[in-house]
């Protein structure tokens, strides 16, 4: 590898930012492709670097996809992503079963709620608890394109902040809890900010639906939709889910 695009790998690692090293097999070119950059002296096309971005993300290394049917013209793409982080907002029940079933599934998983009571340690043993107000933790965690953002403590004050937050940014996940009047009261506050067409981002009810309402269910239910939004094209996930939805909650 060139001196300087190593350089370039280490500052990207060193910064914690995602990226990838694309090598044509048959003479070693390489490139750098990170979220809003490409070094290296291997052009790749547009789709190909779509291509290495939704890879990147789901941390996936391997032959690239549409490279050319060629032997001469094959690529291999090597992934370097951190962990995908799960930054959730409200220390509830429905928490105290998601922490430990996202770390499972290789989530760093980060549990924000003012409300000391709810935050207390021992709730959630081996997570990472802060007690700041939403937007000034996620303003020192950082949401990025491998961030999803849950809030779950159906309280406007802790949780608009965050979805605020986060549909400003490329988190690649979205989700909230409540029942559809409960949604449609956090819509008309989000538009009244100024949110528009970015609040079609939001899951919600939040969760899968696969028809449970116990904590540890909807814990359940949330895993999975984060898992599909982690892997799945930007087209296969729809932006919402059916009132009906197992992350629903049924209090207005």
């Amino acid at each position: 590898m060139d001196a300087g695009l190593f350089d370039s790998m280490l500052a990207e690692r060193a910064a914690r930012r995602p990226f990838a090293v694309v090598t044509r097999l048959r003479d070693g070119a390489q490139a750098l492709v990170c979220e809003d950059s490409v070094r290296g002296d291997l052009v790749l096309d547009d789709a190909q670097l779509d291509e290495t971005r939704r890879r990147t993300l789901a941390d996936r290394s391997g032959a690239l996809e549409g490279a050319g049917e060629r032997a001469d013209e094959a690529l291999f793409v090597r992934c370097h992503a951190r962990p995908p982080r799960l930054v959730v907002v409200g220390a509830v029940h429905i928490t105290q079963a998601l922490a430990p079933m996202a770390a499972m599934a290789g989530f760093e998983v980060h549990v924000i709620d003012p409300r000391r009571a709810f935050a207390a340690a021992e709730r959630l043993p081996g997570v990472s608890v802060s007690t700041e107000w939403p937007d000034e933790a996620i303003r020192r965690i950082g949401i990025d394109a491998r961030t999803a953002v849950v809030t779950l403590s159906h309280d406007p004050k802790l949780d608009d902040p965050a979805l605020i937050a986060a549909l400003r940014s490329r988190a690649f996940y979205i989700g909230a809890l409540g029942s559809t009047r409960t949604h449609a009261r956090r819509v008309a506050r989000l538009t009244e900010a100024g949110l528009g067409d970015a609040i079609g981002r939001i899951h919600a009810p939040v969760g899968l639906d696969l028809g449970g309402r116990a904590p540890v269910e909807i814990a359940v239910a949330i895993v999975a939709q984060l898992i599909r939004a982690r892997y799945a094209k930007p087209a296969q996930e729809p932006a919402q889910e059916p009132a009906s939805a197992a992350g629903s909650a049924r209090a207005a």
